[in-house]
């Protein structure tokens, strides 16, 4: 008997994370929300390090939004520490891992130190080929199509760009991810089912996958779960499906 090989897995290029449940993880254990932040960052560095074994080229994580500056001031500092901390760190560990770094959002509500580093680590990894891995600080999708709007009304005003001409190829090139492919593939965690802000326009496209699992537990399995629900599905990006374009 001859058995049907399995085709193999289809990696995605892009993959982006709603890493969410960091509280939740923390209340049912007792213990307070900075604890869950810490261990949320641990996840997401086992997020990167899957990312990585699998082969996934880039990998976004947001991991503070333009809303979040609405929590109370204690927390926020906080999770500013962990950046601070976490960025120093993980510079080298990129470096080790030949992955690039690259930060998008609204750098000028961070504190100055943060934005130094953040620039200093964007800097000293960008040679880097391996795997980039995109941090969403200060971030939100609306704001970003905003920004780019702005961006090219002003080049239009000054009769640099001709209006007519701007069309979603030209519209992508003006927005935080310039020169980045779209996520074929986003993850959320914790049990909700919204993109909450999140790159807005890049997910037009993309598979959504939502999981349960707090963020802090999240680890390789997870991501494998991921993929194999992205290898489930038909990506006819308004096309036929692959089913009946061969039938």
């Amino acid at each position: 008997m001859s058995s049907t090989a399995q085709p193999p897995l289809v990696i995605p290029q892009h993959v982006a994370i709603i890493m969410d449940g960091n509280g939740r993880w923390a209340t049912q254990r007792g213990l307070s929300r900075t604890e869950g932040h810490k261990k949320g960052a641990e996840a997401a560095q086992r997020a990167v390090e899957a990312a990585r074994d699998l082969g996934i080229p880039y990998i976004t994580l947001f991991s503070f939004s333009s809303e979040n500056w609405n929590r109370p001031a204690s927390e926020i500092e906080d999770l500013m520490n962990l950046l601070r901390y976490y960025l120093k760190k993980e510079t080298s560990e990129l470096q080790r891992k030949n992955a690039r770094l690259v930060v998008i959002g609204d750098r000028a509500r961070l504190p100055a130190d943060i934005q130094k580093q953040i620039e200093t680590s964007e800097r000293d990894t960008e040679h880097n080929t391996q795997l980039t891995v995109i941090i969403a600080l200060s971030y939100g999708g609306r704001h970003d199509i905003v920004f780019a709007a702005r961006e090219l009304a002003r080049l239009a005003k000054a009769g640099k760009i001709d209006i007519e001409k701007i069309d979603e190829d030209i519209f992508s090139r003006y927005l935080m991810t310039k020169g980045i492919p779209d996520p074929d593939l986003m993850i959320r965690t914790s049990g909700e089912s919204r993109i909450s802000n999140f790159l807005m326009w890049q997910l037009a496209y993309a598979e959504l996958f939502f999981t349960n699992t707090l963020w802090p537990d999240f680890g390789k399995t997870d991501m494998e779960e991921a993929i194999a629900f992205f290898n489930g599905r038909d990506r006819r990006y308004g096309g036929l499906s692959r089913k009946a374009a061969s039938s």
